[in-house]
């Protein structure tokens, strides 16, 4: 069995402000999405990357695995209207040449400072459980609010989980999903997590972890550099 990560590099960067996208950031001379390609390059149970690119930057990437040695890209897809399009896009691009039986691991491009304990708890609880979605602790109150600024209600924390990526799936069970929300006319699940409980299916959760931060505003980037220089004066 194989072991496929499904990277998502499709996000505009909007919440960001600037003129390329958040995925494609130079962080010390390197661009954001080459750090989490490294993490899944240098994984040993990692057989094989697939990438769901941005239209019009795939040739760029390309160019940045080509130059930041990242051998075990193999394919990359154009990403689609939105999360749900993009991960069917790379599923359908997957199924051609790989088995039913392989597991796919799907995760977000910009979430950079994924772990390998992260990677390897997702591929084995995958194995064990038949789905793995990381997720961690809520700390916070978590507040319910309609109108953004105010609330009368709260829920117990300890009875919440804030999930993250990777998510992991067979193929089959993953394309199955995608292919039953398409009938149902789920069109914009965020995640797949989203949509298996969209699809009334029981979750099983995987490592995950704070430093697992998905980068999306320029404050996100400023707590990734400094883990990164965290990262540099500890080894």
């Amino acid at each position: 069995k194989m072991n496929i990560a499904l990277l998502t590099a499709g996000g505009v960067g909007s919440r960001m402000n600037i003129d390329i996208p958040k995925q494609f950031v130079h962080v010390n001379d390197k661009p954001l999405i080459i750090y989490t390609l490294e993490k899944f390059e240098k994984h040993a149970d990692i057989d094989a990357i697939v990438v769901v690119c941005l239209k019009g930057w795939e040739n760029i990437l390309q160019a940045y695995a080509k130059q930041f040695n990242i051998t075990k890209l193999k394919y990359i897809v154009e990403s689609g209207e939105n999360g749900q399009d993009s991960i069917r896009n790379g599923l359908f691009e997957i199924e051609k040449y790989f088995s039913l039986d392989d597991l796919v691991i799907i995760h977000d491009g910009n979430r950079a400072m994924v772990s390998a304990e992260i990677i390897s708890d997702c591929i084995v609880k995958t194995e064990l459980k038949g789905c793995a979605i990381a997720a961690i602790p809520t700390v916070e109150v978590v507040l319910y609010t309609e109108n953004e600024s105010s609330s009368t209600k709260s829920y117990p924390r300890e009875y919440l989980k804030r999930t993250q990526t990777p998510h992991g799936f067979p193929l089959k069970t993953i394309l199955n999903m995608h292919r039953q929300a398409l009938e149902k006319g789920i069109v914009n699940a965020a995640a797949s997590v989203d949509m298996a409980i969209a699809l009334n299916q029981e979750v099983y959760l995987s490592l995950g972890s704070e430093k697992n931060l998905k980068i999306t505003t320029m404050d996100d980037l400023d707590i990734f550099k400094a883990l990164l220089n965290y990262e540099k004066e500890s080894r």
